[in-house]
């Protein structure tokens, strides 16, 4: 509200530009009861309106950030065990599902080079995921390694981390060392092969056939050229050139 001290003030400036009893007449309609609001938030005249917001709104974000814990380093998660498989879970049979999901994830990546194979088919199992996968050391500058086989735990960029049939966990470092992997056919290409009938003069023609769909799909990496993380792998091309022999 409008205070006493500055009606006479008020009313002297309207008497310089109106009529004495037009000054009256606005002063009591527009003036003398005309609530004045005051917000005591709003910010002073000196300063920018819009640079206050933006202030109080980075102020306001930087205060949530700061409450979100930062994230663990690559030390403190070790130290922490989160990437060990604990004792309990060092048992093969606890890996057989995740087995049976790579089978099928393999023979949907490969599709019809299951049974064909050649250089399209070389280019995605470079591509490919292992983690469940079940390998078999073949080769390696470590004799003590041949031998080796169960599922892939865990894939890091330099090993492979195994659980065998006999619950034991094993750690292979991928250099140096040859990998055999083997993907069996589906069912239903099973029991076609199976229910074929041939005459003695076809035998000999589709016996390589028959062999390779009862048998799927068997191969060999080599583990220099996997050293690298999972994720990483999948999108690198990797170029034919001369490997040294294991």
């Amino acid at each position: 509200m409008a205070t006493s001290n500055a009606q006479p003030l008020t009313q002297e400036l309207l008497a310089r530009g109106h009529s004495p009893d037009s000054a009256s007449r606005i002063y009591s309609d527009k003036i003398q009861y005309r609530p004045l609001y005051l917000r005591a938030n709003s910010p002073p005249p000196s300063v920018n309106a819009r640079a206050a917001r933006r202030k109080a709104r980075d102020d306001k974000n930087r205060k949530r950030k700061s409450q979100k814990p930062k994230p663990l380093s690559a030390s403190q998660r070790r130290k922490l065990g989160l990437y060990d498989v604990p004792k309990s879970a060092q048992k093969y049979a606890v890996f057989e599902p995740l087995r049976q999901l790579w089978i099928g994830y393999m023979r949907e990546v490969l599709g019809s080079h299951l049974y064909t194979g050649g250089p399209a088919c070389a280019a995605k199992l470079c591509a490919a995921e292992y983690h469940g996968a079940e390998v078999e050391v073949t080769r390696s500058a470590c004799p003590s390694r041949v031998g080796i086989k169960g599922i892939v735990v865990k894939d890091s960029r330099f090993a492979f981390e195994i659980v065998t049939p006999k619950n034991a966990m094993k750690l292979v470092p991928k250099e140096g060392t040859m990998f055999r992997l083997h993907i069996p056919a589906p069912e239903q290409d099973i029991g076609a092969a199976d229910s074929t009938t041939t005459t003695p003069a076809d035998a000999d023609k589709k016996e390589d056939e028959t062999a390779t769909k009862i048998n799927g799909f068997t191969f060999e990496i080599l583990g220099d050229q996997f050293q690298y993380r999972s994720a990483d792998r999948a999108n690198r091309k990797f170029k034919a050139h001369f490997l040294k022999k294991i």
